[in-house]
């Protein structure tokens, strides 16, 4: 009996678009050292599961939303380094580096 391996299928897609649409993309993705049809295909992989998180809703138990609600509603912990982060100037408020120096 010969064995056949498993093939994973593929479909063409096939897009028009303008040429400056193009040259970003094969900027971006030479800047990632992919390839434009690597690169494509997982900016429009990950759009879609974006939208698709978007629109799941999300299940859980009684006791999961009521701990849930509870955790909400307590008042929020600070965070340290966001705390130290807020404190400190922001460098065109304390004259730091310029563009170009």
């Amino acid at each position: 009996m010969r064995r056949t391996a498993a093939r994973k299928k593929e479909y063409p897609l096939s897009m028009r678009l303008p040429e400056s649409d193009i040259a970003i993309i094969d900027r971006a993705a030479s800047l990632r050292g992919r390839s434009r049809t690597d690169f494509m295909r997982d900016a429009a992989v990950r759009a879609a599961e974006d939208v698709l998180m978007e629109t799941l809703p999300i299940r859980m138990s009684r006791a999961g939303f009521k701990a849930f609600m509870k955790a909400l509603s307590e008042p929020a912990a600070p965070v340290p380094e966001l705390v130290e982060l807020f404190e400190r100037a922001a460098p065109w408020e304390t004259g730091g580096s310029k563009p170009g120096n």
